[in-house]
C-alpha cells in the first residue's frame, strides 16, 4: 500500500506538470518572485496530509522557531521570502496564476444561477482581463483540492480536517 507521503509526491507532480502550460501562457503575466508576498496572509489552512509533510521535513523550525507576526504567512521570514518554499502547500503552488472557480446554486435554491467567479494578484493583472481568458488558461479551483481530500480521506478515514499553518509552530505569535 503507498504512504501517504508517496501519493502526496505524486499529487505534486500532478499538480506541477498541470501548471505548465499556464506558467508558459502567462510568463509575462506572472510577477511572483522571492519575497513577493502579498498572497502569503493569515488563516491558510491545509490538509492534515500537507500539514504531515510540513511536520517532517520542517520540525526544527516548527519546535524552535517563531512564526511570522501574525497578519501574515507563519512561514514568511524577514523579508518575506518562504522558509518551507519546497514544501509549501497546494495552495501557495496556485497562487499568482489567474483563477477561475465555479459556485453551484444552493440545493434550497435551485432558481439561482451557477455562477463563473475569477482572480488574479493585482501584481499579474495586465491589459488582458482575466475574464476575457478562455477557461483553460486559467488554474480552475476544485479538482485537485477533490484530490487533496481524497488522500486525507485515505490516510485518516473520516473527517476531513484542515490545519492552519500558523498552528503548527509549537511557540505561537498570535
Amino acid at each position: 500500500m503507498p504512504r501517504p507521503s508517496d501519493s502526496l509526491d505524486r499529487e505534486r507532480a500532478d499538480l506541477a506538470e498541470a501548471l505548465r502550460p499556464l506558467d508558459r501562457r502567462h510568463a509575462d503575466r506572472l510577477r511572483c518572485g522571492r519575497g513577493c508576498s502579498d498572497c502569503c496572509v493569515d488563516g491558510i489552512t491545509v490538509f492534515e496530509v500537507e500539514a504531515e509533510r510540513i511536520r517532517e521535513r520542517h520540525g526544527d523550525l516548527l519546535a524552535r522557531g517563531a512564526p511570522h507576526p501574525a497578519g501574515r504567512c507563519a512561514f514568511l521570514d524577514g523579508e518575506g521570502a518562504c522558509r518551507i518554499y519546497p514544501d509549501r502547500p497546494y495552495v501557495c503552488r496556485t497562487q499568482g496564476y489567474p483563477l477561475r472557480w465555479i459556485e453551484e446554486p444552493d440545493e434550497d435554491d435551485p432558481e439561482v444561477p451557477v455562477v463563473e467567479r475569477r482572480d488574479i494578484c493585482p501584481l499579474n493583472e495586465t491589459d488582458e482581463p482575466i475574464t476575457e481568458l478562455p477557461a483553460e488558461e486559467c488554474w480552475t479551483l476544485g479538482p485537485h483540492e477533490a484530490r487533496l481530500a481524497s488522500l486525507q480521506h485515505a490516510r485518516d478515514g473520516g473527517a476531513l480536517r484542515r490545519v492552519a499553518l500558523r498552528d503548527l509552530f509549537a511557540t505561537r505569535s498570535d
